[in-house]
């Protein structure tokens, strides 16, 4: 059991925590606003980032350097044994390629760890992945892909251009066999013909020589090439049979503590879930260590928090000093078992703050209905939440089905448009997919926007890993572009104007948000900033061809902030 002196423990002075209370339950990790425990803990955390240089890692935030990644770090407000309070801090991952830092608590199974097998096993893997590259690089291989390939230009090249001389002489043959028919006699014609039989014989078997040479010569390079293929492909498979024995045994070593002193290996975690398995790293965030120190060592979780350091990576939104939830993917299953049994704050994302908002109908005729949505409210019925625009409609047209030809986040406000039949869907849908729909959103971003407009193309996927969650991926994103302009800027702020040319997920949020857009989030943009009391996007003009009369159906809203 662990004790006061245990030096995990950073304890907060009485003065810093004077008149604060304790939070009546642990907080709910994938979604809060951090407890003013953990923001004490955190600037601490963060101020020993600040002074401690000997961490040896570069965060990124040397502006010169260029090279550095930020990192996650975790705070858990505990009580010791004694009732006082302190907090234990954690990294996710490494932190300078090792787990062993004094201020830190350790990892759930430290597989840095001197003589660990997980480094005896990294040297056969890596000494594998050495003859892989050398075999790879050999200029002997090297050579040989070459000249194969240049063989094989070569080769084709030879044939064709004999096939082509082949296909001439025959055509030359047909006519002189045509003139000839006539101007000789039977005799002098069948002497002729011999001679035109064995020029044909001849050509085919030049062909047949000028492709068994190539075909010869072509093997004995496949033969050489093929060789070093084989050794590649059977290291390959080495590589990866040991490697998939490796995380097998990692994962063996990951079990997990909860409230009750019940433990529960990564392994059973993961087995019912979608993934069927653990993904890599499942147990290296920072969350997962703290509460699992906490309960080997009989110390009480109280509130937690986690924050990033350093410079943003180049596909998810992570700012400096930011707040963030843990994450879904990998945490979710483990927190599950881990706060088994705990009083834990409810889940917001499950509670429907919009039963206050009226549905503010804008238009309705025969085939569609425009809706205002208000913030908050869902477009169409979620897991846990029925109500939403698609139930409160469904509701007005007496059970009739609304068809939903298009939808906004939660949190955001604006024109949608509905449709009354699968006929008057589809014909809508089509002007969308066709991008014949105008549509303008307004927004308040977090920071002063100073060029007045501009153009945005990242593209964006999701983030499997941490959905609903969107990231910038130059290798598997899809098209994503965003129009901008600014409409006027306050001392902090800027309301701005999006004309979506695209419509992924998150599409403006993350165009906003990420560095290599406006680098300035929604204001109350919760995954992508900082929460708000509402986030400040509003549908504000919507503009289709109505299915039946053919006009132009022009909407425009203005947003409340």
């Amino acid at each position: 059991m662990g004790n006061s002196n245990d030096h995990r423990i950073s304890y907060f002075s009485e003065e810093a925590i004077q008149g604060i209370s304790l939070p009546a339950k642990f907080t709910f990790p994938f979604y809060y606003e951090p407890h003013p425990l953990t923001k004490i803990a955190a600037a601490e955390l963060q101020e020993y980032l600040v002074t401690h240089t000997g961490l040896a890692h570069d965060f990124g935030l040397d502006e010169k350097a260029g090279t550095g990644i930020g990192k996650m770090f975790g705070v858990l407000v505990i009580q010791d044994h004694a009732g006082k309070l302190g907090y234990l801090s954690a990294f996710s991952g490494k932190l300078a390629g090792t787990n062993d830092h004094v201020k830190f608590v350790p990892p759930v199974f430290d597989m840095l760890e001197e003589d660990s097998f997980f480094l005896k096993e990294q040297v056969v893997i890596n000494s594998i992945n050495s003859q892989i590259e050398a075999i790879t690089n050999s200029e002997e291989y090297i050579q040989l892909q070459a000249n194969l390939a240049q063989a094989s230009t070569t080769s084709s090249q030879e044939i064709d251009t004999l096939k082509e001389e082949l296909k001439h002489n025959k055509a030359h043959r047909k006519q002189l066999r045509e003139s000839l028919i006539t101007s000789l006699s039977q005799a002098e014609y069948t002497i002729a013909e011999a001679e035109l039989i064995k020029q044909s014989l001849h050509d085919k078997h030049r062909l047949k020589v000028l492709t068994k040479t190539w075909a010869t010569t072509l093997q004995a390079l496949q033969t050489r090439v093929a060789a070093f293929q084989t050794t590649l492909e059977t290291l390959k498979t080495e590589r990866k049979e040991k490697s998939a024995a490796l995380q097998q045994q990692l994962f063996d070593q990951y079990i997990f503590l909860n409230k009750a002193g019940k433990s529960k290996s990564v392994l059973d975690i993961f087995k019912l879930t979608p993934l069927g398995t653990p993904p890599s790293a499942a147990g290296e965030c920072a969350i997962p260590k703290l509460l699992q120190y906490a309960f080997k060592n009989g110390y009480t979780p109280i509130a937690m928090a986690e924050f990033w350091w350093g410079a943003s990576p180049k596909s998810e939104i992570r700012k400096h000093r930011h707040y963030y939830p843990a994450c879904t993917g990998k945490c979710k299953p483990i927190l599950a078992h881990m706060l088994e049994g705990m009083d834990v704050d409810d889940n917001p994302l499950l509670l429907n703050n919009a039963t206050s908002h009226e549905l503010d109908i804008v238009y309705e005729d025969e085939s569609v209905i425009v809706v205002n949505k208000a913030a908050g409210l869902r477009s169409v019925p979620g897991v846990t939440i029925e109500d939403s625009v698609y139930s409160r409609l469904k509701s007005l047209m007496g059970g009739a089905e609304p068809y939903m030809v298009h939808r906004l986040d939660m949190d955001t406000s604006g024109l949608i448009v509905v449709a009354k039949s699968q006929a008057i869907h589809k014909h809508i849908q089509r002007q969308f997919l066709q991008r014949t729909v105008s549509k303008r959103y307004t927004a308040l971003l977090s920071k002063v926007i100073e060029t007045p407009s501009g153009e945005i193309d990242l593209p964006l996927c999701a983030d499997l890993l941490n959905r609903p969650r969107q990231i910038v991926s130059f290798t598997a994103g899809k098209k994503s572009v965003t129009k901008w302009q600014v409409v006027e800027r306050h001392a902090h702020t800027t309301k701005i104007h999006f004309w979506p040319l695209t419509g992924r997920t998150h599409q403006l949020r993350m165009h906003a948000a990420h560095e290599l857009g406006l680098n300035a989030p929604i204001v109350g943009d919760d995954l992508y900033g900082t929460a708000a009391e509402r986030m400040y996007l509003h549908a504000a003009y919507l503009e289709f061809t109505h299915p039946k009369s053919k006009e132009k159906m022009m909407f425009e809203v203005a947003e409340s902030f």
